[in-house]
Formats: C-alpha cells, sequence, structure tokens
C-alpha cells in the first residue's frame, strides 16, 4: 500500500478521493479536466435539469467515442491485412 497515492478528484462539484498508482495520476486528473470542459460546453449549449443529465450526456458522448476509436482501429487493422495479402501474393509469384 505504500506505493498507492491519495487524490482527490473533483467532478461536477464533487469530491473524489481516490487511492491510485502514482503512474496512473496524471491521466485521471486529464480525464477530470475533460470531463469538467465537456460538463461546461453542455451546460452551456442544452437546456439541462440536473447535473445527472449533463453527466448522462457526457458519459455517453466519451462512451460513444471509444467506441468509434475501437471501429476505426478495426477498419484500420482489416485494411493492413488486406494489403499484406496482396503484397504476400505478389511476393509469391516472383519468388516462383
Amino acid at each position: 500500500m505504500a506505493d498507492k497515492l491519495k487524490i482527490k478528484i473533483s467532478i461536477a462539484d464533487r469530491v473524489y478521493p481516490l487511492t491510485i498508482d502514482p503512474s496512473r495520476e496524471e491521466g485521471l486528473r486529464k480525464a477530470a479536466k475533460n470531463i469538467e470542459a465537456m460538463i461546461k460546453q453542455l451546460e452551456s449549449s442544452y437546456a439541462v435539469r440536473d447535473k445527472q443529465d449533463v453527466l448522462a450526456m457526457c458519459a455517453l458522448q466519451f462512451a460513444a467515442k471509444a467506441e468509434q476509436i475501437n471501429i476505426d482501429s478495426s477498419e484500420d487493422v482489416a485494411q493492413v491485412q488486406e494489403q499484406l495479402e496482396v503484397l504476400s501474393q505478389l511476393l509469391s509469384q516472383q519468388l516462383s
């Protein structure tokens, strides 16, 4: 437990105490900052009833972004595999 770090992260006017590995601190603080920025942007763009609505919209946007990155990565992998197959066939033809 000695190598753990205790920090407090503030999101939507609430403080969350966390015990984390020191290597994760920067990422968590950046994530909290991005969430706060998105909350402000959503509150200024939409008529929002309460913080829970804003947090749900924020979670949806972050989850959609993560899923799109996975989809894009899968498409990139498939494209690279196709190109490698073509190259493999060309090499086989040249070596035959």
